[in-house]
């Protein structure tokens, strides 16, 4: 596998690092393949409880590769449509795969979220920023439209009068102005945020991770999902849950007024 994608996993805590900072982390075909395998392993590995993913150097991502857009741009015009169409279609695995796990995904953004940054951001669980992080849904600036789930995600977190804003105009958005409006949970000082981070994935990789992945099914499908559904989809997650360790784990500490202890199982 490339190096485009960095892999650390300590203490349950695995640390996805995207590893292009001389290009701001802009996503190209090598960072695509790697992030889309980084994730699947770190899905498939029962040691991971939580996963945080971030970018190496002074920012998130800057984006998709623009250079890689330049040299296509005398292509035949069906070419073109071809490699796009593939290459938008090939960003999907990624998304899927951070809102199908069933642990949790932080993304920790510094320097700048643009473009496809700022979907990948806000795909995840939770988001923290530096409090100088800036976001750009930056698109129309090259005459585009947005991908990578980012017109799905942003009118269900913004509403959509504030998601049409934030796309017409691709305009810096703040830290605290993302928080504000719901694209993000925290904002720390950036000297801060790895510490913070580190907190936060520690509390959740101590966790109960078999109910997380159960809260995680239920408020994502909660969007798409009439109440009679969902209600179902409620009682079979909690029966789940409590055939689990961690829920007797979690009963039992509750009972004996201690702290409970969860495996993650």
């Amino acid at each position: 596998m490339n190096d485009t994608v960095l892999l650390d996993v300590a203490d349950s805590i695995a640390t996805l690092t995207l590893n292009r900072p001389a290009a701001l982390n802009a996503l190209n075909q090598e960072m695509r393949a790697a992030l889309i395998a980084r994730l699947a392993e770190v899905e498939a590995d029962d040691r991971v409880r939580c996963v945080i993913l971030r970018g190496a150097g002074e920012h998130f991502m800057s984006g998709g590769d623009i250079k890689s857009f330049y040299a296509e741009r005398d292509n035949d015009r069906l070419a073109k449509r071809r490699r796009f169409l593939e290459g938008i279609n090939a960003l999907h695995p990624m998304i899927f795969g951070i809102r199908r796990m069933a642990k949790p995904v932080i993304a920790e953004v510094r320097g700048y979220a643009a473009g496809f940054g700022v979907s990948l951001a806000i795909a995840c669980d939770l988001t923290i920023a530096a409090a100088d992080a800036k976001f750009t849904l930056a698109y129309v600036r090259i005459g585009a439209s947005p991908d990578g789930g980012a017109s799905y995600f942003l009118p269900r977190l913004v509403g959509l009068k504030k998601a049409l804003e934030i796309a017409l105009l691709g305009d810096d958005i703040d830290a605290g102005t993302a928080a504000a409006h719901g694209m993000v949970n925290y904002v720390v000082p950036g000297a801060e945020l790895p510490a913070f981070t580190a907190r936060l994935a520690r509390r959740l990789a101590n966790g109960p991770t078999l109910a997380y992945g159960n809260v995680k099914r239920l408020m994502y499908s909660s969007l798409d999902t009439n109440m009679e559904a969902q209600l179902q989809l409620e009682a079979e997650c909690l029966t789940a849950s409590a055939l689990g360790q961690d829920f007797r784990e979690g009963v039992s500490a509750f009972v004996e007024k201690r702290k409970p202890h969860f495996q993650g199982r």
